[in-house]
């Protein structure tokens, strides 16, 4: 009876001690999100400083470097999330918007809307036509990989699929700047590249909705990821809808592709990178995960951004080129560690 009580207390101290840790891990985390911001609100063309608010010119610095700090949120975020919940579902680590080919198909669909015009209608109508854009890209993509298999498509055939219409995707998108007009073709270009400059506010007010609308339903969802995380026998064995939360994630994990792409244009690697990470410092458990990805992931952008407006100033570079720096490398490491593990088993 003693050593089973003492062997309770053991128990007992070990698990306040990690529940301490969790708690410490979690308070860093927000101290750190809150300095990068901070130090991204400071770094400007001409070095860190903070601008004359005296001054018209120095407020409306101010005003746009915090402008651009909730696009950053708000498409880290959205980028971020999305990715969690596609490796999740496809329990593939290697699943991202861009990857799969989403966010070529989000792409397309905004570069119509951009094309088509100018307004306040076309901004709002933009996260629409490049969600539904977006949907029909990720079906054609598991259609394609799912040709040929009895059960689901492995993770490099959905990866070759995803490559394949993306490229079928940008090869349109070059079609239509190609015959676009002149001011067209600059306006998109630059989009395609990625950037963090606001756009209107009736835009950015409904891609807030959306995004948060999307992050909550994920959310709710979290505890289901958990259970089909191990699998779609053992999420049926504890009685879960895996097709209805299949679909409901990968619809919601869209919806925030494509939101995001409307909003900056297409930038890859978000939804690659922040997810490992997290997963890495906080667990596996979604409940926990999705929040904090969203917030690393929003974090990270802004932080990017803010390095691509400094590195080469006066030059800007496009926030696009900097975390495809940053993520290409990545990429090919975790790539490459999956394919061991394939060969030992």
């Amino acid at each position: 009876m003693r050593i089973k009580n003492s062997q309770l207390c053991v128990d007992n101290r070990f698990t306040a001690k990690s529940h301490r840790k969790a708690r410490l891990k979690v308070v860093l985390f927000f101290l750190a999100l809150l300095f990068l911001l901070a130090l991204s609100m400071l770094l400007g063309p001409s070095g860190i400083g903070i601008p004359d608010t005296q001054s018209a010119s120095g407020n409306a610095i101010i005003s746009l470097r915090f402008s651009r700090l909730l696009m950053g949120m708000m498409t880290g975020a959205a980028l971020s999330a999305s990715g969690v919940v596609f490796q999740a579902l496809l329990r593939n680590p290697l699943a991202e918007p861009y990857v799969l080919g989403v966010s070529g198909g989000a792409g397309l669909g905004a570069t119509l809307s951009i094309l088509a015009g100018s307004g306040i209608f076309v901004s709002l109508g933009l996260p629409v036509v490049a969600f539904i854009a977006a949907v029909v890209t990720l079906i054609m993509v598991y259609s394609i990989a799912s040709q040929g298999s009895s059960g689901h498509p492995s993770v490099y055939s959905l990866i070759l699929s995803g490559v394949i219409v993306s490229s079928i995707c940008s090869s349109v998108i070059m079609f239509l700047v190609s015959t676009a007009s002149v001011e067209g073709m600059h306006n998109v270009i630059w989009w395609m590249l990625g950037s963090l400059q606001p756009v209107s506010s009736a835009q950015q007010q409904l891609s807030l909705v959306l995004i948060l609308g999307a992050l909550g339903g994920i959310w709710l969802l979290s505890p289901r990821l958990n259970a089909l995380a191990l699998g779609r026998e053992m999420a049926h064995y504890q009685g879960i809808a895996a097709d209805f939360v299949l679909v409901a994630g990968l619809l919601l994990a869209t919806l925030l592709a494509a939101t995001a792409v409307s909003l900056s244009g297409m930038i890859g690697f978000v939804g690659l990178i922040v997810p490992h990470v997290m997963r890495a410092f906080f667990g596996p458990d979604h409940r926990k995960l999705v929040p904090l990805a969203a917030l690393g992931g929003g974090t990270f952008l802004v932080v990017c951004d803010a390095l691509a407006r400094t590195l080469l100033a006066p030059i800007e570079i496009p926030v696009g080129v900097v975390t495809a720096l940053a993520g290409g490398p990545f990429f090919l490491i975790i790539l490459q560690r999956r394919m061991k593990q394939a060969w030992i088993a």
